[in-house]
């Protein structure tokens, strides 16, 4: 009887033993079948039959993707998050760690404000907004100071 604790006993599955003699049906030749480039050695991944290479066909991205450090991006904050603070509060990093809405290590790249919610008190808003959070914070009676970023 197969019990459920049991059942890694008959999932697992060793590994092939080529070239172990001609009992073991993996003999000789080991799977590469006779001659030719494949039984002999490792063929590079680049090599694609004697054509150019797809890697050397594409120079841009090559060089693009290879050489160009992946880009930081801003830590999101939603206004919905910054109706916890207290009316006529100055938004920038330090009051958002001091609030604890965003921690010390995630602003490290920056904070930028977005539109998603609602704000229900005026805040003075020191950090890069979307407009439509620009929109929101100046008709709750708030004031944007960094725009965009």
């Amino acid at each position: 009887m197969i019990d459920l604790n049991n059942m890694e006993k008959i999932t697992k599955r060793r590994k092939k033993r080529l070239g172990q003699g001609h009992g073991s049906g993996k003999g000789k030749t080991g799977g590469r079948g006779t001659k030719g480039q494949n039984s002999r050695g490792k063929i590079s991944i680049t090599f694609s039959n004697g054509s150019l290479g797809l890697i050397k066909r594409l120079p841009l991205i090559r060089g693009k993707l290879r050489n160009k450090p992946w880009k930081a991006k801003k830590l999101i904050v939603n206004l919905k998050y910054l109706n916890s603070l207290p009316p006529n509060t100055i938004v920038d990093v330090e009051s958002l760690i001091k609030n604890q809405i965003i921690t010390n290590t995630a602003a490290q790249n920056g904070v930028k404000i977005l539109g998603l919610g609602e704000i229900n008190i005026s805040l003075i808003v020191r950090l890069p907004c979307s407009k439509s959070a620009a929109k929101k914070i100046e008709r709750a009676g708030g004031k944007v100071e960094v725009k965009n970023g």
